[in-house]
């Protein structure tokens, strides 16, 4: 487990953005790194500057803990990809630093933990706030024993606040786009708290930043936790957007914290003899929504939450199975998954890993990280996969962009990421599942499906989502917009 759990007396974690450098000269970029180096490596300078050449031994070696730190290459040298992930917005909790620690702190010494909101930012509703809280919170009470309340007039134990540049504590916030948050870890006094940057534009969706999202890893410190050096993690250094309503807490968070409290007690229900766990299973006919869709030796997968449809054939009415109850060393909750047929492989991804099946067997060796093939450390995941057999092409969509990859070099093409709008128009700006199959490519967006020609490099219909699982007639297929029927 890479998440780190000492909690640091009164130490403050603070979340930061750095705009982007647009300067080329190297002595800037230098200072830059320096900068960082100090407030997240504890790079000493004496005071003062010192020169390159005077300290240039202890500057190498803390570059080389910050690229062991992010999984870059450790070459000890300001190359372009390390100062690329210095550039990142990120948490500015220290990532190796210099407190005084507790060995063996098991975090707050009780399990009800209260909090109290002191203001509210103009940028939401008040209501909107208090939601994003709350499910900051359930985050973590989800998976542990503790209970968080909320309180009105008394001192709590984590208490939030809005505010701008200086804010009686020893951290000012910097204005816009500079420092983000800042929480305490567990103590008496300030501990615990979580103070938000006014100054930044705060949303319940994917402009400025996401309240939920920030809140949730800020009560990770005011919890206990560290950064962790897993890019899937929550309590990862750097921000990344992703969509709420998809929001899961990441293995790596899970087991830290529970490191720290211990797993959430579920009541045991008493297992009845001789009826194997079922899930349950919808109507096909209802609107339904996919995870990742993928063929495998004929059939068809689709994915969703902790269970996957399963298409045999194009005539049998689907099947509906847990994805544990199939493969116990599979993850639930899958992003994207490919075929590719050339070695008989199922590729699955979530968060920043992935793993290999062999026909219906998962490899050993897996899971393994998406870096692997090329990735580069600002995509935490994958949305969808699919290897067309038109162009001899891997691709993986990650936000509003595709990387191209080759099967045979293990190589991205050099050339991508590039728009999706602009290599398959029509599809939409976002891909959440996509496979191939008799020589098409068919993108999910919630209840619809755009078939893709490759050859012809453009949407030829528009389906349901669900057309190919079969609702017990033809109306339950029916097609949204099209020349000839999906299914014949």
């Amino acid at each position: 487990m890479k998440n780190l759990f000492l909690v640091l007396l009164l130490a403050v974690a603070y979340c930061s953005a750095f705009p982007a450098e647009t300067s080329q000269d190297s002595e800037e970029n230098s200072k830059f790194a320096e900068e960082y180096l100090k407030k997240y490596y504890n790079l000493k300078t004496d005071g003062v500057r010192q020169s390159r050449k005077k300290s240039g031994s202890q500057f190498t070696e803390k570059i080389r803990q910050m690229q062991e730190f992010f999984g870059l290459e450790v070459t000890g040298r300001l190359d372009s990809e390390t100062l690329d992930v210095m550039q990142q917005p990120r948490c500015g909790f220290v990532d190796v630093g210099e407190y005084s620690l507790f060995p063996g702190n098991s975090g707050w010494k009780k399990r009800e933990i209260t909090y109290r909101i002191l203001n509210y930012t103009p940028d939401m509703p008040a209501a909107e706030v208090d939601v994003a809280i709350q499910r900051a919170f359930k985050v973590w009470s989800d998976v542990t024993p503790l209970t968080f309340h909320r309180i009105y007039n008394e001192i709590a134990d984590i208490e939030i606040s809005f505010a701008a540049l200086v804010h009686n504590d020893f951290y000012p916030f910097d204005g816009p786009h500079g420092t983000l948050a800042h929480a305490y870890a567990p103590g008496v006094g300030i501990g615990g708290d979580a103070h938000f940057d006014e100054d930044e534009t705060w949303t319940s969706g994917s402009r400025g930043y996401n309240l939920f999202l920030v809140a949730a890893h800020e009560f990770g410190h005011s919890l206990g936790l560290l950064h962790s050096s897993d890019p899937s993690a929550l309590m990862y250094p750097t921000y990344h957007f992703i969509e709420p309503s998809e929001f899961h807490l990441p293995e790596d968070d899970v087991q830290g914290i529970q490191s720290l409290y211990g797993a959430r007690e579920v009541p045991e229900v008493p297992e009845i003899p001789g009826i194997p766990d079922q899930p349950n299973t919808p109507s096909t006919c209802q609107p339904i929504t996919f995870d990742a869709v993928t063929t495998l030796r004929g059939e068809i997968l689709f994915f969703t939450n902790k269970t996957f449809w399963r298409q045999i054939s194009q005539d049998s009415q689907a099947e509906h199975h847990l994805i544990k109850t199939f493969w116990s060393d599979l993850p639930t909750h899958i992003q994207a998954a490919y075929e590719y047929q050339d070695k008989d492989q199922v590729l699955l991804f979530k968060g920043a890993k992935y793993w290999v099946m062999t026909g219906f067997d998962v490899s050993k060796d897996s899971p393994k990280s998406i870096y692997d093939l090329g990735f580069p450390r600002t995509v935490r995941k994958v949305d969808a996969a699919v290897h067309d057999d038109t162009t001899g092409k891997t691709y993986f969509f990650v936000d509003d962009k595709f990387w191209s990859f080759d099967e045979k070099t293990q190589k991205m093409d050099s050339t991508t990421p590039k728009k999706i709008i602009d290599g398959f128009p029509g599809v939409g700006s976002k891909v959440y599942a996509v496979f191939a199959k008799n020589k098409f490519l068919y993108f999910f967006d919630g209840q619809r499906q755009y078939e893709f020609s490759s050859a012809k490099k453009r949407v030829t219909r528009v389906i349901k989502s669900n057309s190919w699982l079969k609702c017990g007639s033809e109306n339950g297929n029916r097609v949204i917009s099209s020349k000839k029927a999906l299914i014949k």
